[in-house]
């Protein structure tokens, strides 16, 4: 408890420019809160030149940054993830130990986000977890995601399916909170663009048909070839005609780098189908959803926040299999050949119709605002338990 002002000191910790989109509204609503204080510390990909330094974002916005943490290479774009682990939990031990807070916040499942849990876990501090419970099995993620659940005392779920994997996993049902999508509620409350101020904000001619391209790394132990399967995705597009190519830039995982650089490669072969924005920054990115024929890629966004928009969304590969997945998304494999059918039945006004009926799980109504109240008030000194289901008792973890 911060004793001057008698408020909770909530550490919330951002990494990269998509998980901060879906925690602005949040950020914004504990920094009002009277009985919590915001500490907001900044990291990872937002302080990386190469990854396009997303902190001017946040600057914008008018957020106040407790702290900025370097924790990525900037000369070695391909640095073994367990090496950026390592330099995190001591980057974060430190910061946790100059500023120790009530609890730490924390959204989601990347390596840099585990890292940090565990740099709290050692030090005793809780852990508040959004978007605990969900499934990814083409990523290294999914293991970090469920990781962050065993450390963390209080849970946010985006879902029904995910609250009840958490209880399966031996969270207690009252740390549990459904709470719904960040996301969701970002596309429901955030004005969006006029589709002509997204042309002038881009400097691309949208008001043609386009797609929405985000490819990142598969990260799995079997993953396959990141470069190849960037390459079968610029196949793809370049088959599909009528269409313009709208592509963002790829993570900090392992391969990143090299999608990243595929998909440039391509937008400047293709000056006339496609362009090439690093990072587009929220409002941006969700007006440029409003408006695409089609999103494409692997982004988790793709199949979480494309169903409230009801817009057809082709979702490539395994990064996102075992996510709740909506009528509006088609699923295919990362081969050229599958990607081109895919997105040619995505663009068929007959799917058109389909995706506009899509029912998105994850609308949990004033989202953001149920996780201040919660954080305001849960008590997180109560240790620990592993819930073994009803009548069964539970034994302290």
């Amino acid at each position: 408890m911060n004793r001057l002002s008698c408020k909770r000191t909530i550490a919330t910790v951002t990494s990269t420019r998509a998980e901060y989109g879906l925690l602005r509204g949040l950020l914004q609503k504990i920094q009002a809160s009277p009985a919590l204080e915001l500490r907001l510390v900044v990291t990872g990909a937002h302080l990386c030149g190469r990854l396009g330094r997303t902190v001017a974002e946040i600057e914008a916005d008018g957020l106040p940054i407790a702290a900025r943490l370097p924790i990525l290479d900037e000369t070695c774009p391909d640095e073994p993830v367990a090496r950026t682990i390592a330099r995190t939990i001591a980057v974060f031990d430190d910061e946790f130990t100059a500023h120790r807070p009530d609890a730490v916040l924390l959204l989601g499942d990347r390596f840099e986000i585990f890292a940090v849990a565990v740099a709290a876990a050692a030090r005793h501090i809780p852990i508040a977890h959004i978007s605990g419970g969900d499934v990814t099995l083409g990523a290294a993620d999914e293991s970090y995601r469920h990781c962050i659940t065993k450390m963390a005392a209080v849970h946010f779920p985006s879902c029904a399916d995910s609250a009840a994997r958490l209880l399966r996993m031996g969270e207690a049902p009252d740390t549990v909170f459904c709470v719904g999508g960040l996301g969701d509620e970002n596309i429901r409350t955030l004005p969006k663009m006029s589709r002509e101020e997204l042309c002038r904000s881009t400097g691309f001619d949208l008001m043609q048909p386009f797609g929405l391209v985000t490819y990142h790394p598969e990260t799995a132990c079997d993953a396959g070839d990141p470069a190849a399967q960037a390459d079968a995705l610029c196949r793809a597009m370049t088959a599909v005609p009528g269409v313009f190519w709208l592509i963002t830039g790829s993570n900090a995982d392992a391969g990143g780098a090299v999608c990243t650089a595929k998909m440039q490669d391509f937008a400047a072969s293709h000056p006339d189908r496609a362009g090439f924005i690093n990072s587009l920054g929220l409002r941006r990115y969700l007006s440029a959803m409003n408006y695409a024929a089609v999103v494409a890629g692997n982004s988790s966004s793709g199949v979480v926040e494309t169903p409230t928009f009801g817009v057809p969304a082709v979702n490539i590969g395994s990064r996102q299999a075992g996510r709740t997945l909506c009528a509006n998304v088609i699923c295919c494999e990362a081969s050229a050949p599958a990607i081109e059918a895919a997105l040619r039945r995505a663009l068929t006004p007959r799917f058109r119709q389909i995706a506009r009926t899509a029912q998105s799980p994850y609308n949990g109504g004033d989202t953001s605002a149920r996780i201040v109240k919660i954080l305001e008030t849960f008590d997180f000194s109560r240790p620990k338990v592993f819930y073994d289901g009803p009548g069964t008792g539970s034994g302290r973890a």
